[in-house]
């Protein structure tokens, strides 16, 4: 065998192994667990981290102040240093009633919180010293819930005697780009997190979607959370490993009830959501990155390389390797595609996706290098040498 059949035979094998052994990431069928109503619905927070999102608003805080929860239940919205009137398009939207809201600002953070964390200690801060609540729902600002939304989430915690239960929300995809790119973003994290291993108890693999967790208060306390993880840049993954890490049980799976309404209508939006945290995961270690690059490579772009240099050389294996790759490759993005009411054409352009998120990947490391850290909503943080 030459070259080319053997990169073909490995990305097969690999391929082979990721659809039967990777916890079965590709299936779609992980949504929350089976559950029944409490006997007593507990007092629930719902924390809304907010910064420059009043064009989102109004097409996701109602959702929210209209939850038909048997209990008591509370939104506070965070207004983190906004400057394009969040706090005031939060308050026009509560006029109309529904549950009750509370916009406060957290003024400017402290060094070493990155991210949304800020606003998110301060919201918890604020649940704390009312005291009641023993659960809180901390959601973005672009994520809308259906009515029936925050009852479901607590249903199955309380069923299931969960501490952190989160949902992947249903991201937006109307424009091209969002076609291509978003199917497979939320592919590649369950690939990385396969959701049935990151749900049975005592597992190794943790992670969490930061659009909608619903966390104990309890647990989250005895946890130390937010301030424990707050030089998290990938913060909803950190917080489920540390939730388990205190004891917690945790559950992840895609949304029925959650839709983020964020556009993405070009590339280079979709470029920054993925770079902004792609070199933090691999734990800014160039060894990791070459190893990442590697192995998408062999997986993803090898085997369209191996079928289309096998038919053009006459290599029948090497074209029989690549092609029979490819679509154990398309075939598991079927389902994703399915969840997002997606043509099921676009399951065969994954390799070039693939492409695009390692050189947003690679992007993200020379990014670091350069000094300019990571972004969040136009603040900066972690750069070499930052304090």
């Amino acid at each position: 065998m030459g070259a080319v059949e053997w990169i073909g035979a490995g990305s097969l094998a690999a391929w082979v192994w990721l659809a039967l052994a990777q916890g079965f990431f590709w299936r779609t069928d992980v949504r929350l667990p089976e559950r029944a109503d409490p006997d007593r619905w507990p007092p629930v927070a719902v924390v809304v981290p907010a910064r420059d999102e009043a064009a989102v608003l109004p097409l996701s805080l109602p959702s929210l102040l209209a939850q038909k929860y048997p209990g008591r239940a509370e939104v506070i919205l965070v207004d983190d240093g906004s400057t394009d009137g969040t706090g005031e398009v939060a308050r026009k939207l509560a006029a109309d009633g529904g549950l009750p809201l509370t916009v406060t600002a957290p003024g400017e953070p402290e060094p070493g919180w990155t991210g949304k964390l800020w606003a998110v200690r301060h919201g918890m801060a604020l649940v704390r010293e009312r005291g009641d609540a023993e659960y809180v729902l901390l959601t973005d600002a672009d994520i809308a819930h259906a009515p029936d939304s925050l009852r479901e989430l607590v249903a199955a915690a309380r069923s299931a005697d969960l501490d952190l239960v989160s949902q992947m929300a249903r991201l937006r995809v109307v424009s091209p780009w969002e076609r291509l790119i978003v199917p497979a973003f939320v592919y590649f994290f369950a690939q990385l997190y396969p959701f049935r291993w990151v749900n049975r108890p005592g597992a190794r693999t943790a992670a969490a979607a930061g659009g909608c967790v619903l966390l104990r208060r309890a647990v989250a306390e005895r946890a130390g959370v937010p301030d424990r993880i707050r030089h998290a840049v990938i913060d909803d993954v950190t917080l489920a490993r540390t939730v388990r890490r205190a004891g917690g049980r945790i559950w992840l799976g895609l949304g029925d009830r959650v839709e983020s309404v964020r556009p993405y209508a070009g590339l280079g939006t979709l470029w920054r959501m993925v770079s902004r945290s792609a070199y933090a995961q691999l734990r800014h270690n160039p060894l990791l990155l070459a190893g990442t690059v590697a192995g998408l490579a062999l997986v993803y772009l090898a085997p369209p390389v191996a079928l289309v240099t096998g038919l053009a050389a006459g290599g029948a294996t090497a074209a029989a390797l690549g092609g029979a790759a490819w679509a154990v490759m398309a075939g598991t993005y079927l389902p994703m595609l399915r969840y997002y009411r997606q043509p099921l054409w676009l399951a065969p352009l994954l390799p070039g996706t693939a492409l695009l998120y390692l050189l947003m990947t690679v992007d993200s490391a020379v990014q670091h290098y350069r000094g300019r850290g990571a972004a969040w909503k136009g603040r900066t943080y972690g750069a070499p040498g930052a304090s």
